[in-house]
């Protein structure tokens, strides 16, 4: 049997974290928490799994320092070791979709061709959103509004909308986003805005994606 050699600890460690990324599920729970502190569970019921398994998943990723917890009352809570965990998701999500056909069709058929924001674009956004020439509205939950959000952005949860039309100046064209490519409550609010005479889109960009290109967020 031939000696390990002085470098296999050191890629025993980085593929600690590698094993920990690899469930979908777990991929899911960081993209969860790229949106913010959130308990055991609010997690589990986001992402459609029970409390227990949600925990076990949440060990491993705690296990792998990729997430952190604390406990306030009966409760724990979970958020992410860092916003490098949150650009990790991002990056794998990229090489993901540039090498897999499978993931770029299943995206072209889950959304209806999001507008896919560059640098340039985003800033655009923020100036035409700052002017009042477009109304950005973030259909996700409050809370994770509250964690942070576009600039301007209105917090606009997709439960709401419908009730709240009257909050929407006509004539505008209304902008929606909610937690990224994957998330499909964007889709939805454009669809109801639409039936409802308004000119509406949604970007695919989340918080996440929006941080990552160096933009501000705000809380």
């Amino acid at each position: 049997m031939k000696p390990r050699k002085p470098n296999d600890l050191l890629f025993e460690q980085v593929a600690r974290v590698g094993k920990a990324v690899a469930s979908p599920k777990r991929l899911e729970l960081l993209d969860l928490l790229s949106q913010g502190e959130k308990t055991v569970e609010t997690l589990a019921n986001d992402a459609s799994i029970d409390v227990k398994l949600a925990s076990a998943h949440l060990k491993v990723l705690k296990e792998a320092r990729l997430v952190e917890a604390r406990r306030e009352g009966r409760f724990i809570n979970y958020s992410l070791s860092g916003s490098d965990v949150a650009n990790l998701w991002l990056n794998l999500r990229a090489v993901a979709e540039k090498h897999l056909v499978e993931l770029r069709v299943a995206l072209e058929l889950m959304s209806s061709a999001p507008e896919r924001l560059t640098a340039e674009s985003r800033a655009s956004l923020l100036e035409k959103a700052r002017l009042g020439e477009v109304i950005v509205i973030d259909v996700r939950p409050e809370v994770e509004y509250h964690a942070g959000h576009l600039p301007f952005a209105r917090s606009m949860p997709l439960s709401e909308i419908e009730r709240r039309l009257a909050e929407l100046p006509p004539g505008k064209e209304i902008v929606a986003y909610c937690r990224g490519p994957f998330c499909l409550m964007s889709d939805e609010a454009v669809g109801l805005l639409r039936k409802k005479g308004f000119r509406a889109q949604k970007i695919t960009d989340g918080v996440a994606e929006w941080a990552a290109d160096g933009l501000p967020i705000e809380a």
